[in-house]
């Protein structure tokens, strides 16, 4: 028997699922621990052990590998609760982080913030100025050194750092994505002066050209190498002691994995690592299902996540955005806003209702968890509204308290807008579902698709209690809420579906027709580089797929599109067929005939993406079939739940996931309970179980 077991580790609870080859699916949910989210995770893998009736060291004895996702280091990003670190560059170019070109007022910024031109600031500086300091150097823009590192000047710059408290020191010298000569020196001059030091090196970390982004993803790279690096190093050996023998593998931005000790080198790649296995597990079950394009809708305690798949492949983006600073990470494209289940309900100075994005995380999390919380949120409201059950969640093992939520709600919100505590409760509701409308209506229809085209899923612990209302919002005709035992802990699946993804890139400006040759030696010297990647990863795979890419631009521009390159010996027609791609997706993007081909054509970055297939692949098991259509078996009772304020309270019939069988068919208004969520069906919609266990809810008939 052999265990694989996703771990994802969020601001509020820690998810756990286990797939063995014989086709068991397990799922389980604590509480996340911060600040030692390490302990969470001993405690999740304990229940999975518990409902396995084994011992926890047989259970991890037998795991071929722990695929784990993390929110730590995007969070100390977001909060900038980092430790100090230092940033050394080449003399005459230290203020390029602080002056952030023009992108430092507009990067992050919603459309109403860019309205207000004159309340725009960068002041959202990673490092403060005594450290940063420069070096002498100079290398130009072919790669050849014109001044070499003064070494001298550069020993008084890192030993002026380390005296200052820095223990960790981000490199990027100018021209390193075209020789990292002085970047691999100075990593050598620290080592030689303190070996403790944590080191991260542009030409490692983001060889691309623009300084001012590749400057900014080497220092937070920096900033949360060093953490990534302590929390993994505990984990594993918490794991280890525990009997665990296969890899512990890190969930990365690109939707792929890679081993625990080789996360902290590039730790900027795991910054959305939690928000791609939902992703990632969609399209896992997309295969399953067939379907092809897919809305991905994650609402978990403190986000509401959102992605796409487009032709059964996720959508990628080569760059993100944190704190106003461009980020050079292959991502797979996800939007967030706080807006989960712990997200607080407020009133803005005008009165308004709004909801997050502040949230009461784990600790002390929403006021009916009875855990010190007053401010009311997305939970406190849904159990007000009767969607929640008073026994709690967690199948009971969680209490819920009632009276407590709706203090919160009457004290917060009600009196102050003259409202009753239901309605009050009813407008948390209905605004939570207009705003996550709202983001999918960015994720899907400003991409350029139309949302009935696709299926909508939704997942996390209170994704399925929503999703009805924010699907009809969008337009979405079908949402598939995946039941059975990964119903709040899809993207623990995810990670467990995942394989080994290494990417590897290098910025090498040309003009397009470019030198065949050129590129095949830039394509070799980064397949070779990934291939090297996979073999330190520890573990055995099924195959090896290599894919090449390009980024390219219309000459003078800024926008850069990514185009697929065909694998085999470059060409002209090799190169032209990459331009013809270039091209259409840039259409697609900004719109037909917006290109202009007459100006020329670029090619800037050359990438390579390594899939190690990993052996075998989770799915979930089939579930029985009903003999009829009429679920009466799998009901439980009643309850008044209010899921539109202009019906109120209505007596609703509640099902139990685990009798449902595929070919039951479920009439809103309804309510399914599972023990880590609650799935809700209106009026005017219907669900079917279909054969996998998995409940899908037509909204056509949605008020």
């Amino acid at each position: 028997m052999a265990y694989v077991i996703g771990v994802d580790v969020g601001g509020t609870f820690t998810d756990a699922v286990l797939d063995d080859d014989a086709g068991t699916v397990l799922a389980a949910k604590s509480p996340s621990t911060p600040p030692d989210y390490s302990r969470g995770v001993m405690d999740v893998l304990q229940l999975l052990a518990e409902q396995l009736g084994r011992p926890l060291p047989e259970m991890l004895a037998d795991t071929h590998h722990i695929a784990h996702g993390t929110t730590s280091s995007l969070n100390a990003l977001v909060t900038r609760n980092v430790p100090p670190v230092g940033f050394l560059t080449t003399r005459g170019h230290r203020d390029s982080i602080y002056i952030m070109n023009v992108e430092g007022r507009y990067l992050g910024r919603s459309p109403h913030e860019l309205q207000h031109v004159m309340g725009q600031a960068k002041d959202h500086h990673l490092v403060p100025k005594r450290h940063a300091l420069e070096v002498t150097e100079r290398v130009d823009r072919d790669g050849t050194v014109v001044v070499a590192l003064d070494t001298d000047a550069a020993r008084a710059a890192i030993r002026a750092l380390l005296d200052d408290g820095v223990r960790a020191i981000a490199v990027s010298l100018l021209w390193s994505f075209r020789n990292p000569v002085h970047e691999q020196r100075l990593r050598e001059l620290i080592a030689e002066i303190d070996p403790e030091v944590f080191v991260a090196l542009s030409s490692e970390v983001s060889p691309r050209i623009r300084e001012f982004a590749r400057n900014a993803t080497t220092i937070m790279s920096t900033q949360v190498g060093p953490g990534l690096r302590d929390y993994l190093s505990t984990l594993e050996s918490d794991l280890r002691g525990s009997g665990l023998t296969g890899p512990l593998l890190v969930m990365q931005s690109n939707g792929g994995a890679v081993e625990a000790s080789e996360a902290p080198a590039s730790a900027i790649s795991t910054v959305g690592s939690v928000l791609t296995g939902g992703v990632v597990g969609a399209q896992a079950l997309g295969r399953q299902l067939g379907h092809r394009n897919i809305i991905t809708t994650d609402v978990g305690g403190t986000t509401f996540l959102a992605g796409l798949i487009v032709d059964g492949e996720p959508v990628r983006d080569t760059t993100t955005i944190i704190n106003h600073h461009p980020v050079n990470v292959p991502t797979l494209r996800v939007d967030a806003i706080g807006s989960g289940g712990g997200a607080i309900a407020w009133l803005d100075a005008g009165q308004n209702l709004r909801i997050g994005p502040h949230s009461a995380q784990a600790v002390p999390g929403p006021a009916c968890y009875g855990n010190g919380g007053t401010e009311p949120t997305n939970t406190d409201a849904n159990l007000v509204l009767g969607i929640l059950p008073e026994r709690g969640l967690l199948g009971g093992g969680m209490p819920l308290s009632l009276e407590l939520a709706r203090q919160a709600i009457e004290t917060r919100i009600a009196k102050p807008l003259g409202l009753s505590v239901e309605e009050a409760a009813a407008a948390i509701y209905t605004v939570q579902n207009a705003q996550t409308g709202d983001l999918l209506r960015k994720t899907v229809v400003e991409a350029g698709h139309d949302p009935r085209d696709f299926v909508l899923y939704a997942f996390g612990g209170a994704g399925p209690a929503h999703c009805a209302g924010y699907a009809a919002e969008v337009g979405a005709g079908e949402v598939v809420v995946p039941l059975g035992p990964v119903a709040s802990a899809f993207s623990a699946f995810g990670l467990a579906s995942s394989d080994i993804v290494l990417a590897a890139e290098l910025s090498d400006p040309t003009t397009v027709p470019f030198d065949p040759a050129r590129a095949e030696r830039d394509f070799a010297e980064l397949e070779a580089k990934v291939r090297d990647g996979l073999d330190r990863q520890g573990v055995t795979f099924e195959r090896v797929e290599l894919y090449r890419e390009v980024d390219m631009r219309y000459t003078m521009q800024l926008a850069e599109v990514t185009a697929p390159v065909a694998a085999g010996p470059l060409d002209a027609a090799a190169i032209e067929a990459a331009v013809t791609a270039f091209e259409d997706r840039y259409a697609a993007l900004y719109g037909k005939d917006a290109g202009f081909r007459e100006a020329g054509i670029q090619a800037i970055t050359f990438r390579v993406r390594a899939v190690g297939v990993l052996p075998f692949t989770p799915a979930l098991p089939e579930v029985g079939s009903a003999g009829s259509s009429d679920p009466a078996g799998a009901r439980t009772g009643s309850r008044p739940v209010q899921l539109d304020a202009r019906l109120g309270y209505v007596d609703t019939d509640v099902y139990d996931y685990r009798l449902l069988r595929a070919g039951h068919v479920l009439t809103g208004p309804a309510i399914v309970e599972v023990p880590t969520t609650t799935v809700v069906v209106p009026d005017g919609a219907t669900g079917t179980v279909d054969h996998l266990g998995n409940l899908s809810i037509r909204t056509e008939g949605l008020r």
